[in-house]
């Protein structure tokens, strides 16, 4: 059984959840998020919360999409009232970043700066060497951080790139000339 899929999630004031052909809606207000359901998994919203349910409780399967299908609600619950963010920093000489809202231009050592528009229900918000990624949808907050990320990630040697704020980049030596 699902330890967390037993449990109900609570929907503050202000919140409201309809199932509707196979697919949840949650307004907040922050916004709206949807998410089509699964036939294995039942939602259920009860007085003040939505309960996630499985068909059949003994199949490996099912129980696995129960904790997921739970996840996945509680985080549209938690972004439609408070949202997401990922803090990105850039680390490296003549590496700046510009910007902001929905698009920011990075200038990463190439020849030529890069412009990175931002998807609809994302917003970036640029401080100094730092980027903040911010939306309801945590699942696409995370795909942009991580695709920002990827345009010049963090190399080993002197750290040079775009990691996270949170990120620890283990550093290595270099070389050394012996005579």
């Amino acid at each position: 059984m699902s330890r967390l899929g037993k449990l109900p999630i609570e929907l503050v004031a202000g919140v409201s959840a309809e199932v509707k052909d196979k697919t949840l809606t949650v307004k907040g207000p922050k916004g709206q998020l949807q998410q089509t359901l699964l036939d294995v998994v039942q939602i259920a919203i009860i007085d003040n919360g939505i309960s996630v349910a499985v068909k059949d409780k003994d199949d490996r399967g099912q129980r696995a999409l129960w904790g997921l299908y739970w996840s996945l609600v509680k985080n549209m619950v938690l972004g439609v009232t408070v949202g997401f963010s990922k803090k990105l920093e850039i680390n490296g000489v003549g590496y700046k970043v510009s910007g902001g809202g929905d698009k920011i231009n990075l200038a990463l050592g190439f020849s030529h700066p890069v412009v990175f528009p931002m998807p609809s229900g994302i917003t970036a918000k640029v401080e100094a060497n730092t980027i903040t990624i911010s939306g309801i949808d945590k699942q696409a907050v995370g795909e942009v951080a991580a695709q920002i990320r990827h345009l010049k990630e963090p190399e080993p040697y002197k750290g040079k790139g775009i990691k996270y704020a949170d990120e620890v980049v283990r550093r290595k030596a270099g070389k050394t000339a012996t005579k």
